[in-house]
């Protein structure tokens, strides 16, 4: 079961809430949210409302400010990311809408420019599994989560400040074992 717990002031101070799922607005519970812990499982959170603005993924263990993860604001919301078993499947596209160059990924892509010449990921279809994908190549960068739908203009979800998706991960079982 996942679990995370945040709090209002940074390193862990002040009121907390504690929750398992999807929550579209901690200031519901919390006036303010600088830090968190994750006790177990893998998280999105979101500066803004309802999983918009800037995410960042979390899994097991503590942050203690988000200003220095890339945070420009305290945490507005979370989504709970559900382990997924099997296989993983999603098809990328160079252009918005399903246009431009197609190709199928079943495994993480640290460059869509050195696998498959592409300079840019503006819209997907996530068939099977739950993938973040990154604004720069090698994982760097800004972060997006989707999960199994159709993506047709990444641009205008979440994150209206990334031009352009490169390098895609999946999220394993084991989110211990990942990188950030």
């Amino acid at each position: 079961m996942a679990k995370i717990i945040f709090y209002e002031d940074r390193n862990f101070q002040g009121r907390s809430y504690e929750t398992s799922s999807d929550c579209p607005e901690l200031t519901s519970y919390l006036s303010r949210c600088n830090s968190c812990r994750v006790e177990s499982g893998c998280f999105m959170v979101y500066d803004r409302s309802n999983f918009q603005g800037n995410q960042y993924f979390v899994r097991r263990g503590e942050y203690g400010d988000y200003q220095r993860m890339g945070m420009s604001d305290s945490v507005r919301s979370c989504r709970n990311i559900p382990m997924h078993k099997g296989q993983f499947r999603m098809q990328v596209y160079e252009r918005e809408n399903f246009g431009g160059q197609m190709h199928e990924m079943m495994d993480d892509c640290d460059s869509i420019q050195d696998r498959y010449r592409m300079s840019d990921c503006q819209s997907c279809n996530v068939m099977e599994g739950h993938w973040l994908m990154y604004e720069q190549p090698h994982f760097r960068g800004r972060q997006m989560y989707v999960r199994p739908g159709e993506y047709r203009n990444l641009r205008e979800m979440g994150n209206s400040s990334v031009n352009r998706y490169t390098s895609m991960r999946r999220v394993l079982d084991s989110c211990e074992s990942q990188h950030h």
